[in-house]
């Protein structure tokens, strides 16, 4: 039984499951292997210099004849390079997240680009809707990486953007198996987006002992914070200690700032350092237990998720 949705559609994949543009861990391999699986791939060019965007983008399409898409994180740096390299390469689809729809929506779409939007509300979906955005991307209080500071979960908010847009929707945040994505289908998404359970498989760019680090954690091992910067989920390792000791001693902002420094996501998830370095990852990491092959992944969520809507579609005889 196929699942075909408004989605699937509109960027014309097999599957409709998304892989999430995640920094340090979505790299060419990782974003063609689901492009191939029948998904759709994504580059995380937020950790990623305009040269070296350029080279993966160059060898993601020696590696796949699918579609694909690139994450714009508005927030981060070389945004303007990173748009014209994705305009260059005629990239099929856009994420941009972190930042107003309406900066670059017009101008990608007028390059022929399908531009998502990453939302963490129903009233940012309205805006994205009408700053002209292809599709929205909903995300729950439980993803990884960083968040709304509404801490809406997933279960909730899919069905208020839902009910708010007439666009697509795409649900995001604690979704890393089949029963996920067909709740999900559920609350009325089009497809599913999936960070952390890409971060964990053979194609992703993390470090391994980051990977190792995801495997190990248990149901509470994850906490939201930082929400005067930008909220970020993380491991609870020894810099989150150290973030947790400043709010106790009531660090302002600033001070929070010069904690964080630059480079702490780098030095965690990408070079490995457990100790000090910023491990982003979701809720649903405590549910992850091995390292398969993005193929592997993307085909038994799907299948799974079949199954579970055949199971569940008896329940009303």
């Amino acid at each position: 039984m196929p699942i075909q949705t408004p989605i699937t559609d509109l960027i014309r994949i097999k599957v409709p499951i998304i892989q999430g543009g995640m920094i340090w861990c979505s790299g060419w391999r990782l974003a063609s292997a689901v492009s191939n699986a029948g998904g759709l791939g994504t580059l995380g060019s937020g950790s990623m210099y305009p040269e070296v965007l350029r080279e993966h983008l160059a060898k993601l399409q020696t590696e796949t004849n699918r579609p694909y898409a690139v994450n714009l994180p508005l927030l981060y740096p070389s945004m303007e390079e990173h748009i014209q390299s994705c305009i260059d390469f005629q990239v099929p689809v856009v994420i941009t997240s972190a930042g107003s729809p309406r900066t670059h929506t017009e101008r990608l779409k007028k390059a022929g680009i399908v531009v998502m939007h990453v939302v963490s509300s129903a009233a940012f979906a309205l805006k994205s809707q009408e700053a002209g955005v292809d599709a929205v991307i909903a995300e729950g209080f439980e993803a990884g990486g960083h968040n709304g500071r509404e801490e809406t979960t997933t279960m909730v908010l899919i069905p208020a953007v839902r009910d708010a847009v007439k666009i697509p929707v795409i649900a995001a945040g604690g979704i890393a198996d089949g029963r996920a994505m067909a709740a999900a289908l559920a609350l009325g998404a089009d497809a599913v987006q999936i960070g952390s359970r890409f971060a964990a498989s053979q194609e992703s760019s993390a470090h391994p002992a980051f990977k190792e680090a995801i495997l190990r954690a248990k149901e509470g091992d994850t906490q939201l914070t930082l929400k005067e910067l930008a909220p970020v989920r993380l491991i609870k390792n020894a810099f989150y200690q150290e973030v947790q000791s400043a709010y106790n001693r009531g660090a302002s902002k600033d001070e929070l700032q010069a904690l964080l420094g630059r480079g702490r996501a780098k030095k965690g998830m990408f070079e490995g350092d457990l100790y000090a370095g910023e491990l982003e990852i979701g809720q649903v990491a405590q549910s992850i237990h091995d390292l398969p092959s993005a193929r592997d992944i993307t085909q038994t969520i799907y299948e799974d998720c079949v199954q579970t809507l055949s199971q569940l579609s008896r329940l009303a005889r």
